[in-house]
């Protein structure tokens, strides 16, 4: 079952759930939580996957904004950055990213999230930055390591929500949405190309993860 989300009402960057939480975009992010959380009844959904066929669509401020709504009903919340090459959460939140996730994936067992999962203004929220760019992203994203940490952040927060890099171009976003329980496509009126959702869309549903529904917007990444 899928939750299709219009967001016009986001006109800026930003953390609009946090800044204008009487929003309709503030607004739309809360339904969109509320739809995740009636689907994983069962415990099923805590690692979601938010997507983009293509770079400039909004994800990562989507991302930001999911994981805000979430923390503002009380959840215990964990933000990762799992765009290795083009990271953007470190500039939202205005935080540290001489270490991050790649530092973890690489540090054979030396670096826990923990010790990378930085605090926010938000309460209940935290976030765990990319890192400095690695020279195998794939590699790390697609590790033991990688699964390990996921299910490590399930027992720790009551949800994780990861960025991830765009899946054109690249296959690091399908490799992070295919460890993942959920994903969300987020799409750009008037730049995605129809035959770029489409293929990032028909991609999600060839792997093992459950597409739980899109986010329309009109901003940039």
């Amino acid at each position: 079952m899928s939750h299709w989300m219009r967001n016009e009402g986001m006109r800026s960057r930003g953390l609009i759930t946090s800044r204008s939480p009487k929003s309709k975009a503030a607004e739309g992010y809360r339904k969109l939580r509320t739809s995740i959380e009636m689907l994983g009844r069962s415990g099923s959904l805590k690692t979601i996957a938010v997507v983009s066929a293509e770079s400039g669509e909004g994800r990562s401020t989507t991302s930001a904004n999911i994981a805000v709504a979430y923390s503002q009903a009380n959840r215990k919340v964990l933000l990762l950055d799992s765009d290795l090459r083009s990271p953007a959460l470190h500039r939202i939140f205005e935080l540290r990213n001489d270490k991050g996730l790649s530092t973890v994936l690489a540090g054979d067992g030396d670096v826990e999230v923990a010790e990378v999962a930085q605090r926010t203004e938000i309460d209940n929220l935290r976030v765990v930055c990319a890192g400095p760019v690695p020279p195998n992203p794939a590699e790390l994203l697609e590790s033991e390591a990688m699964t390990a940490l996921l299910e490590s952040a399930k027992r720790s927060f009551d949800i994780v929500i990861l960025d991830t890099a765009a899946m054109q171009g690249a296959s690091d976003g399908l490799i992070v949405a295919d460890k993942c329980d959920g994903a969300v496509l987020v799409i750009r009126r008037g730049r995605t190309k129809l035959e770029a959702a489409e293929r990032a869309k028909e991609s999600l549903e060839a792997s093992r993860t459950q597409m739980i529904g899109a986010v329309f917007n009109r901003i940039g990444r």
